[in-house]
């Protein structure tokens, strides 16, 4: 890299950080004209009351601001639901989130600059500006991304505890327990049988005991988890519920169903396995079979016709 082209890309790196922080001041300044709005729509305190002189106001605002990044790299609205599938219902870990989600590009290009200003001649210009609008998708997407995998992990988790749910379900509605009420034991006594859904139903307790409607809780929580074997649960629920009925026989149709389908996945697992077994059998341990059987007599034959052509 010339001398003369050095000052120029400092000066380029600069201008594109100043930018940077000029765009990150107008989403800040967005976010806190949202939350006054918000808190005099909410409250009717007078705006000289909103704490942003402390600690607890600037997390606030950068959350906001993250809030503001996110709807630019998250048109279908994911984000939401996604937290709720990764078990992030309340306040404090979805304002770490959006704090992320605002940091993490800005961290990931100050250390991409820095790491240029120490080395300029590691990377030409080019690719120093690729690894700019690397490190800053990378920083816009990353977080969501990690947040997707926490979610799916999750909903397999959820899925794992379905069947153990069912039968409890199934003890409890024997014992004469209305859904309500089964529902409540279930958040009281399943901490340690059932820990995520316990947790899930234990917002679903809160919001039956403030008054909601049994059937549109249930569904609300099925259109957020979104997990097929669980789904198929809470519908029977919902519809019993609503229209009454004997509910131990469709729940073990729904267990019976859901082991069915298990063993299947099973097996296509254990084929596909078998499968790949034997993939790796004929590449390494027959060539190593058939040396050792027919090694021996290679040899022999060998040094047979060497001797006689000798």
């Amino acid at each position: 890299m010339s001398s003369e082209l050095f000052p120029w890309l400092v000066a380029g790196a600069l201008f594109l950080t100043v930018i940077g922080l000029g765009l990150m001041g107008l989403l800040i300044g967005r976010a806190r004209r949202d939350r006054r709005i918000r808190r005099r729509l909410v409250s009717d305190e007078p705006s000289s009351q909103e704490p942003y002189g402390n600690a607890e106001g600037l997390i606030d605002e950068l959350a906001d601001t993250g809030r503001s990044i996110e709807r630019l790299v998250n048109t279908d609205r994911e984000t939401p639901r996604l937290l709720v599938q990764a078990g992030l219902r309340s306040r404090e870990p979805q304002t770490v989130y959006y704090v992320i989600q605002l940091v993490s590009p800005i961290l990931i290009i100050g250390l991409i600059v820095f790491v240029w200003v120490l080395r300029p001649e590691a990377a030409p210009a080019p690719i120093f500006l690729s690894y700019l609008v690397v490190g800053a998708l990378v920083g816009l997407f990353g977080p969501r991304y990690f947040l997707r995998k926490r979610a799916e992990a999750r909903q397999r988790r959820i899925a794992t505890e379905v069947p153990l749910f069912i039968h409890l379900l199934v003890l409890l509605f024997e014992a004469g327990l209305s859904t309500r009420q089964a529902l409540a034991s279930l958040t009281r006594e399943g901490r340690g049988t059932l820990p995520e859904l316990n947790r899930e139903f234990a917002v679903v307790t809160r919001q039956l005991e403030a008054g909601g409607d049994t059937v549109e809780v249930l569904r609300n929580l099925e259109q957020a988890l979104n997990v097929a074997d669980l789904s198929h649960v809470l519908g029977v629920l919902r519809q019993v519920d609503r229209y009454g009925g004997e509910i131990r026989q469709p729940l073990l149709e729904a267990l019976g169903a859901l082991e069915e389908r298990r063993v299947m996945d099973t097996r296509e697992k254990v084929n596909a396995t078998a499968g790949r077994m034997t993939v790796v059998m004929v590449l390494f341990f027959f060539p190593a079979l058939l040396i050792f059987v027919a090694g021996p007599a290679f040899v022999t034959i060998t040094e047979t016709l060497r001797g006689a052509g000798s």
